[in-house]
């Protein structure tokens, strides 16, 4: 695994740090104050080639590698982790996922205005009664001559409350179970789609999270993603792609923590010296940088994983479980080392700190997570429950 930064890359990453200084950084605070969804930030991401990355060339995107779109997300997330939770859900598991698996009639249909921002895509997977049980769904989709009519609920979808666009699963064949899902494309506008409620979070306001109702959707059968009753390839494949890409949003939690309390034990003073003095700071700061390092390492790994297999999951379970659970606590850190300023709302620092429980919790628990690794590490035997994710 080669470690160093392409020039691609790092051409991107300067790209990505510029417009989310001027775009994204001024409006991070009150997209959490007022749990405010940017669209026109979200445009701007899209006109900037931001949204289709990895999207071939052929459909309006850059045709790049997920690590380039690791990147993109890493630079938002320093500034707003819940812009780059909505960026993730619509760039990678809606569009990306769409490229690989979608016919090339619903490539041309859907991914232009998915690439330039005009539409906004999610995912709708977990349900009410299912959550780490992906597989184990409840909405149905019964075919009737050229359409399919789905029923059912998803709950806790990124994106859904505002989402023109959604790959929605659901059992075609239930009797079957897990090997009876498949997947469609449902516009938003669809008679029968409503948006039940918004959740209200602790953290990552700003990117909406919601509950949707499928009452008699009529999808037409030229929408369904792939062949009848395969939809759980689909499922596995993306949520492998998912958490590697997504680790990037922890790790860019922890690059703007380190930051964040470096500079601060720089110029503040206690005692008549700077806090950054004193050993038990140093501790902190020198604990967040080895996180930072550990986390970014095992992104890589799992992004140069899935690059070469989809179906590659423990380095992706590995890499956004230590980021995931190393963000949240190094968030607390940099908040006692800022002190009572830390958990004021003036610093990002306790903003940080709320979005990044998220992510030991969405993707798949880190309890499943380790259950991933641990199954495929002891190999066949051990993998009675292929449904977790």
């Amino acid at each position: 695994m080669d470690l160093t930064e392409s020039e691609t890359d790092r051409d991107l990453r300067e790209a990505a740090r510029r417009f989310v200084q001027k775009e994204v950084r001024p409006v991070a605070a009150r997209m959490d104050r007022d749990d405010w969804f940017p669209r026109d930030v979200f445009r701007a991401l899209g006109e900037a080639g931001f949204l289709g990355l990895t999207v071939p060339e052929a459909y309006g995107g850059l045709g790049l590698s997920y690590t380039a779109q690791a990147v993109v997300l890493e630079e938002i997330a320093r500034s707003s982790p819940a812009l780059a939770l909505s960026v993730g859900a619509h760039s990678n598991l809606c569009a990306d996922n769409l490229a690989r698996n979608g016919s090339e009639e619903q490539k041309q249909r859907f991914l232009p205005g998915l690439v330039r921002g005009e539409k906004v895509g999610a995912l709708a997977l977990t349900e009410p009664g299912a959550g780490s049980d992906a597989v184990a769904l409840s909405t149905t989709a019964r075919r009737d001559g050229t359409v399919y009519v789905l029923t059912g609920t998803k709950q806790f979808i990124t994106n859904g409350p505002v989402a023109d666009v959604l790959l929605v699963y659901a059992k075609t064949e239930p009797a079957r179970g897990s090997r009876g899902i498949s997947a469609f494309l449902v516009e938003s506008s669809a008679p029968g789609f409503s948006v039940s409620r918004a959740h209200d979070k602790m953290g990552m306001r700003g990117s909406p999270t919601g509950e949707l109702a499928f009452q008699d959707v009529r999808v037409p059968a030229s929408q369904r993603v792939g062949a009848e009753n395969e939809g759980v390839g689909i499922v596995m494949g993306g949520l492998n792609v998912e958490r590697a890409v997504l680790s990037a949003i922890p790790v860019g939690i922890l690059a703007e923590c380190l930051a964040l309390s470096v500079e601060y034990a720089r110029q503040r003073e206690q005692f008549g010296q700077k806090i950054g003095r004193f050993q038990l700071i140093q501790e902190k700061i020198a604990n967040m940088y080895l996180a930072l390092e550990s986390s970014r390492l095992l992104m890589l790994a799992a992004l140069t994983a899935v690059e070469g297999d989809t179906r590659s999951g423990r380095q992706s379970s590995a890499a956004l479980t230590f980021a995931s659970e190393a963000s949240t606590r190094v968030a607390l850190d940099a908040i006692q080392v800022h002190g009572g300023y830390g958990y004021m709302r003036d610093l990002p620092v306790e903003r940080l700190a709320r979005d990044a429980k998220l992510l030991e919790i969405g993707a798949g628990t880190s309890e499943i997570r380790r259950l991933l690794i641990a199954r495929e590490l002891l190999g066949a035997g051990f993998d009675s429950n292929d449904r977790a994710a």
